[in-house]
């Protein structure tokens, strides 16, 4: 465990350096329907838009608030977390639609943040956000300076899905016990602290003022620079890379190590987390040795030929776009190849703008698809997909390859604003078509979870500004359901490729948002209900209710059907 004297020094810098002035509050969903005043470059609509992603982890606070909280129906909550461990867990955000809060999904949030503020960071200037910015990510970054208490040790998760998952209200009420669980030397999770090394490698690499010079445009938010948390950050990423590559019990999975993060974040394995990891910490770090390292695991882990997602928990693609962004950035490295990097990125970019390649496919509205993936969560990979397009679009091989790259990223952030079959603007408040009835236990104002759909009768009691919600299924059908948690419960991961996307649209586009054409009522809710087709029904119980629901069932059945056969056993006994 870290001295005292360091965790209170720790304490003091992790607060926010820069004061928003004037303070930013989302406007109300009726102001998305009017066009910017001037078609400039910021546009105010597109700044807005940026505003309100940044208000949404703001109301996903959890921990003591501060006096500055914008977020009048939150309340401090979670003041007891890490006390079954002895350690300080407050803070951090909670991570979807309830009170769970996840380190390894929060990490590639952060990473993804972060590396995209250091291509785009003048838009969160232009935007005036930075100040939001800075405190969005001290507030995810100091929960994970807390769980990561000493250099063998990584918390992974606070609450257990079981409780958690059966209860439906506000912050005042939060069920307990909330478990504290850990990875750590002799017990470890690979994947978990090599992308939370990443983490705090990324964001070290944007506090020191880091820039990746992919373009002339690329520049790091004004004011973020502070060399002495920067270099807090790369402590506890070096730190949990040496646990990463060297812990005692070896390399696994960390929801193998710790069953109780699989319901919700199990991981398929930890290749390109060490990849991501190393090649950020080359960057903070500025070390070639820990880049041969990286491509060491690249080839290791044969991450080459990839036509997979890029989600939370399969990060190829942003391996194959970093490392190009890298061999412009750092060209006199050993193994630092732009053409060969651009030809593994470009197939993949390729595959994706083409419509999809490797099992993805568009939806007749115009969404990127990724069956298994997208399933869950549909507007998650098709946003990140173009986060990574954004990104390198900029460096491609061609010019008619950088508009095509460009043009398909705009096109899902277009379809995610209310360019698609349904008019629905998948941000919550950002224009009268957005979800209204979000999978929120706290934005809902609900407390029967029997009722979630009819408790309030109506729109959410509070309107989770910002949210990006999980998106339509495959035939662009979104019902505004709050049961319907597949489609409509927000999470952190979901919003924060938004970020980047809406960080690149504040620098490059004069134009309004897709959304400020649409009027209220351009949704309406689509015939059938989601339980349709091949669609199930998603009730108020948890992932362990349903489990334990589905054995009840499996026994019941077992028994009926034994009794059945002695039945028929005994009618034929006695016919005999």
């Amino acid at each position: 465990m870290l001295p005292l004297s360091i965790l209170l020094c720790i304490t003091t810098l992790a607060q926010a350096q820069l004061s928003p002035s004037p303070t930013f509050n989302p406007p109300p969903p009726d102001a998305g329907t009017t066009p910017a005043p001037r078609q400039t470059i910021p546009n105010q609509q597109w700044s807005n838009l940026l505003g309100d992603l940044l208000y949404f982890y703001e109301a996903q606070r959890s921990g003591q608030l501060p006096s500055d909280n914008r977020v009048s129906w939150r309340n401090s909550s979670g003041l007891q977390d890490g006390d079954d461990v002895g350690f300080d867990l407050t803070g951090g955000y909670y991570d979807a639609g309830d009170y769970i809060k996840a380190s390894f999904p929060l990490s590639w949030v952060l990473t993804s943040v972060c590396w995209g503020a250091t291509v785009f960071g003048q838009g969160y200037d232009l935007a005036n956000q930075t100040a939001y910015l800075d405190e969005m990510l001290r507030w995810g970054l100091d929960w994970m300076i807390k769980a990561n208490p000493d250099n063998s040790t990584l918390f992974v998760q606070i609450g257990d899905d079981a409780i958690d998952n059966n209860y439906w209200g506000g912050d005042t009420n939060i069920p307990t016990p909330r478990p504290s669980f850990q990875v750590n030397d002799t017990n470890p999770g690979t994947d978990a602290t090599a992308q939370a090394s990443a983490a705090f490698s990324s964001c070290s690499f944007l506090y020191s003022g880091g820039v990746l010079n992919t373009t002339s445009s690329a520049t790091a938010p004004t004011g973020i620079a502070n060399q002495t948390y920067a270099n807090t950050l790369l402590r506890h990423a070096a730190g949990l890379w040496d646990l990463s590559v060297h812990a005692s019990g070896g390399m696994t999975e960390y929801s193998d190590t710790v069953p109780a993060t699989a319901d919700a974040y199990a991981s398929s394995g930890y290749g390109d987390d060490l990849i991501l990891a190393a090649l950020f910490l080359s960057l903070a770090t500025s070390s070639p040795s820990t880049y041969q390292q990286a491509l060491f695991y690249y080839s290791q882990y044969k991450l080459s030929g990839s036509n997979g997602v890029l989600n939370w928990d399969s990060k190829a693609p942003a391996v194959y776009t970093l490392l190009a962004e890298m061999a412009l950035a750092r060209p006199s490295w050993a193994g630092s190849n732009l053409i060969g990097w651009q030809k593994e990125a470009e197939r993949w970019m390729d595959g994706v703008s083409s419509g999809g390649r490797g099992g993805a496919y568009m939806t007749d509205g115009g969404l990127l698809y990724w069956p298994g993936d997208s399933d869950s969560a549909s507007l998650n990979p098709a946003l990140n997909a173009a986060m990574a397009l954004a990104h390198y679009a900029p460096i491609a091989s061609t010019s008619d390859k950088a508009d095509t790259y460009t043009n398909f990223a705009i096109s899902q952030l277009n379809y995610t604003l209310g360019d698609n079959p349904m008019s629905a603007v998948y941000v919550v408040g950002i224009n009268p078509n957005s979800p209204n009835r979000v999978h929120s236990g706290m934005a809902s104002g609900g407390n029967n979870i029997n009722a979630i759909d009819t408790d309030p009768n109506g729109p959410d009691l509070h309107v989770l500004y910002g949210a990006v919600v999980g998106g339509p299924d495959n035939k662009d059908r979104f019902w505004n359901f709050r049961s319907d948690y597949i489609e409509s419960e927000p999470a952190l991961d979901y919003t924060a490729p938004l970020l980047t996307l809406a960080a690149y649209s504040v620098m490059n586009n004069p134009t309004d948002p897709y959304f400020t054409a649409l009027q209220a009522g351009a949704y309406t809710l689509p015939p059938g209900h989601p339980c349709d087709d091949a669609w199930p029904c998603h009730s108020g119980l948890s992932e362990g209710g349903k489990i334990a629901l589905g054995v009840v069932i499996s026994v019941v059945g077992t028994v009926l059907v034994a009794c059945i056969v002695w039945f028929v056993w005994r009618m034929r006994s006695r016919k005999r």
